[in-house]
């Protein structure tokens, strides 16, 4: 019967939202869970891996140790979603694109400076294991100041926005208001040119008149 991971946390914690287990690792085989997830499920990973010190026969630290981590939709013709080499502890993480069921699997290995991974293998390692699966879960919790911060930064964009809304209406405004008055402007001195043509205008008709009369007056003289 193939191992569920889901199994295996409840039986390790009694805390819904999220769960942690240690199991171990030989460093020849990857260690596999199989879990169904329904779609859009939200799974946030933490581990933390240790290494058998066979001279003082405790499990500790060991910088070059590395773990790979792998997801897998069986569902979906063994489809890979995470594929991940790492230094001995972090974190990962993904989204179940579809229901169905996932195979989760964990390799220990030993990783030289230059990040090539060598054949020879660690004697055992311990594998910490925490767990969430959902977005109420408490590793996710974790990143709520991430995301608080980022509501912010949102909400400062917003109100920056409003702000350069309000000014693009004010210049509209006094744009409009500019533009009333220079065609009021215009306007009034259309009017006053005409009225000074037409003072012009009839003054020249009255010397043309004027002028005429006199000439006509001094000829019958």
């Amino acid at each position: 019967m193939r191992p569920s991971l889901m199994s295996l946390l409840l039986a390790a914690s009694q805390v819904v939202p999220s769960f942690g287990l240690y199991f171990y690792i030989d460093g020849v085989t990857p260690k596999c869970f199989f879990e169904e997830l329904p779609k859009d499920t939200l799974v946030v990973g933490q581990f933390r891996a240790e290494e058998y010190n066979s001279n003082t026969h405790s499990f500790n630290d060991n910088p070059q140790l590395a773990i790979q981590i792998t997801v897998d939709e069986i569902f979906d013709n063994d489809h890979r979603v995470v594929n991940q080499k790492g230094s001995s502890s972090g974190r990962f993480t993904f989204t179940a694109g579809d229901s169905g069921e996932h195979r989760l699997c964990f390799w220990a290995s030993h990783a030289g400076s230059s990040g090539s991974w060598f054949s020879n293998n660690p004697e055992g390692v311990k594998l910490h294991l925490d767990l969430a699966i959902g977005e109420t879960s408490e590793i996710e919790s974790k990143d709520k100041h991430k995301l608080a911060d980022i509501v912010q930064r949102v909400k400062d964009l917003n109100a920056r926005l409003q702000d350069i809304r309000r000014e693009q209406v004010f210049q509209r405004e006094r744009e409009a208001e500019f533009r009333d008055q220079s065609e009021s402007t215009n306007a009034r001195v259309v009017r006053w040119t005409l009225i000074q043509l037409l003072i012009l205008g009839a003054t020249c008709a009255w010397q043309l008149s004027h002028l005429r009369a006199f000439f006509i007056k001094q000829k019958l003289t």
